[in-house]
């Protein structure tokens, strides 16, 4: 089953940048994930609250792919640095329509 995560991201320093694209997106691509979006381009539609600088979306081939590279021991310092340094929301969503 395909889950997707679903992420809203915004920097409070920029000092984790530089060295966590390489090692994300190589090991998204180890566990099988696709960047749909990663973008700063995108606006509200409903609702109130915080605009997050950057939205990610990135395709899953499982739920477990997505739980392996958030443990994956070459990743977890990365996400460490990126916690600490942007105020971060992460969801997993499973890849189907409960209302159909």
């Amino acid at each position: 089953m395909t889950y997707y995560s679903v992420l809203d991201v915004t920097p409070t320093t920029e000092e984790w940048m530089a060295d966590y694209i390489e090692p994300a997106n190589r090991l998204v691509a180890k566990y099988g994930g696709k960047y749909l979006a990663r973008t700063s381009s995108h606006e509200r539609l409903e609702g109130q609250g915080e605009d997050a600088t950057l939205r990610i979306v990135i395709e899953w081939p499982s739920k477990q792919a997505a739980l392996d590279f958030m443990s994956d021991p070459e990743y977890v310092p990365h996400l460490k640095e990126r916690t600490a340094g942007s105020v971060s929301n992460h969801y997993l969503i499973e890849g189907k329509d409960d209302l159909a």
